[in-house]
């Protein structure tokens, strides 16, 4: 699998742990919006895209089966959101 392409859009909103939304492409072929940039009191992490169960659940759309595939997605949009808030800053 190779991510082909990484997409960020910075969220400026002074009090939200969100801070950016990022869209992937896959192989050239297959795209992933959504996934949300969160800043947690360990550094920041990704949020797969989830939707709300009718009980008040979240549960993820879509989601990489691994830990070494959540890994590289999480290291590219990391590196990605690295980049674009510094180039906003």
């Amino acid at each position: 699998m190779k991510i082909s392409d990484v997409r960020v859009r910075v969220v400026k909103k002074d009090d939200s742990k969100l801070k950016a939304v990022a869209s992937i492409t896959i192989d050239e072929c297959f795209v992933v919006h959504d996934i949300k940039v969160i800043e947690g009191s360990q550094g920041f992490f990704i949020a797969m895209p989830s939707r709300k169960t009718p009980d008040g659940e979240y549960k993820d759309i879509v989601h990489p089966l691994d830990t070494e595939t959540r890994e590289r997605i999480r290291a590219a949009i990391l590196e990605e959101f690295d980049k674009v808030s510094k180039e906003e800053a």
